[in-house]
């Protein structure tokens, strides 16, 4: 065992044992290096690891401290359990009620399903934007129409490339977001009351697509932890006539799940054996926390019946609305509905995009990002255990920033929501991501927002209305 193993398994055996608690200061770097005869490189790495982990959490300017969120893991959410009968999804209204209340800035966004806009270099792409404006060819508001920015789809392309999957950038069709990509995705591969298979609990978005084009869903149990239940997959495609399964395998909204390599390896084989298409959304693929980047579906397509849909909202620029999706053997049919509908995407925006990625300030940006967004899930995690009530349960996802949390059943989420409201919060109830408004007792929380002590007192605040609404 290397060094920097044994360092982290004796931090971590101090910590389970409560010889280190909560809140405690960690021994700092340049002590444990010199007690230890380690380098200050090989006490980072533990200290990394430590607080991927769960067991540390670092505090800007003040050094790492024990936290709490490793004791999450060992008590998380249930599984869900959805009927397993096709529905016409109906949450539009809902959704709606809950969105429109996250508008106020003064509302503290716990609801919100976008990370703070202060984490994304706005300034930077403003400059981008400025320049790509100024050197742009008049003729490239023709050349820049759908598919899209050549130079934008290359660099979509490489990412592909590094990320382990093969894709062309001619199979790239440029969209308004990645929620356009979708519903152009759907609308691609699908016909009016056609079955499409879902998650449950599935992203609101998903399910408001699947209603307004008059499809119907049939919601598949997804493990908190490790997504899709391949297994009863199957048992449904064995039962209904599904056309498409619409999926996020990797940080999924709103548990934070991520398949496994193989299990996400033996869903794409699984649907390509009865040549059925995947919907991918792809958006929150950059926002892993450990040294790798996971491997996405599309890595594992053969037969090009993956539709990956991406966007730069998530990681970039939220109002830009700049996203794609990566079509395969349906890149024709996608074009042609992205022509009938919006007919392009903003072309300066496309430029702008495409000089930043180019110029290599994206990768730089996205390791701050992720830093930032793990940080604050450690500070997010331990304010949870302080301030919530026994009988709430979550999950530390490996990446993203949202958390889904399980509240005692007794509690009804949509009556905290209103509540929390009332206090200047926001949260998203449970019932807005299942076809049939069920999670009565769950809500999704969003850490991508800096931890301040406003936001300390807003989950004090939710934990009391918890507790009010569990008697």
């Amino acid at each position: 065992m290397k060094l920097y193993q044994q360092l982290t398994e004796q931090i971590a055996t101090l910590i389970r044992e409560g010889t280190l608690r909560s809140g405690d200061r960690a021994p700092s770097i340049r002590q444990l290096s010199r007690n230890r005869g380690a380098s200050p490189a090989t006490v980072v790495h533990a200290y990394e690891l430590l607080q991927a982990r769960g067991y540390l959490e670092a505090r800007p300017r003040s050094g790492f401290f024990v936290s709490s969120a490793w004791r999450s893991s060992q008590d998380e959410p249930t599984v869900s359990q959805p009927v397993r009968r096709v529905a016409h999804p109906d949450v539009s209204n809902l959704v709606f009620e809950v969105l429109e209340a996250m508008r106020a800035r003064e509302v503290v966004p716990l609801g919100s399903a976008f990370p703070s806009p202060d984490l994304f270099p706005l300034r930077q792409l403003a400059r981008a934007l400025a320049a790509a404006v100024r050197r742009m060819d008049p003729w490239s508001t023709v050349e820049d129409l759908p598919p899209g920015n050549t130079m934008l789809r290359r660099q979509i392309a490489q990412r592909y490339l590094i990320a382990g999957a093969r894709v062309l950038p001619d199979e790239i069709v440029v969209t308004a977001g990645a929620l356009e990509g979708l519903n152009l995705a759907l609308q691609a591969v699908t016909a009016p009351r056609d079955i499409v298979a879902i998650e449950s609990p599935s992203f609101y978005g998903c399910l408001q697509a699947v209603e307004s084009s008059g499809r119907r869903a049939v919601e598949i149990p997804t493990h908190p932890r490790y997504g899709v239940d391949v297994d009863e997959l199957e048992r449904v495609l064995d039962r209904e006539n599904v056309r498409a399964c619409w999926f996020m395998t990797m940080f999924q909204n709103p548990l934070g799940a991520t398949m496994t390599t193989d299990s996400r390896s033996r869903l794409v084989r699984l649907l390509a054996s009865r040549n059925i298409p995947l919907i991918e959304d792809s958006v929150y693929t950059d926002l892993y926390f450990g040294k790798e980047r996971v491997k996405p579906a599309k890595a594992f397509d053969r037969k090009g019946l993956v539709l990956d849909c991406g966007s730069f909202s998530k990681t970039l620029a939220p109002g830009y609305r700049l996203g794609w999706v990566a079509a395969g053997r349906f890149a024709p049919e996608v074009l042609r509905r992205k022509i009938m509908t919006s007919l392009a995407t903003s072309i300066p925006i496309q430029a702008a995009i495409a000089h930043y990625l180019d110029t290599g300030g994206y990768e730089r940006h996205l390791r701050g990002l992720r830093w930032s967004l793990q940080t604050q899930q450690a500070a997010y995690l331990s304010a949870l255990e302080r301030h919530f009530p026994s009988g709430t349960r979550w999950i530390r996802p490996d990446g993203g920033y949202l958390l889904w949390v399980e509240l005692p059943a007794s509690v009804d989420a949509i009556k905290v929501h209103r509540l929390a409201l009332e206090h200047g919060i926001s949260i998203a109830p449970g019932p807005i991501f299942s076809a049939r408004r069920e999670y009565r007792n769950f809500m999704r929380l969003n850490y991508g927002h800096p931890w301040t002590p406003k936001v300390e007192a807003a989950i004090r605040t939710i934990g009391r209305l918890i507790r009010e609404c569990s008697r």
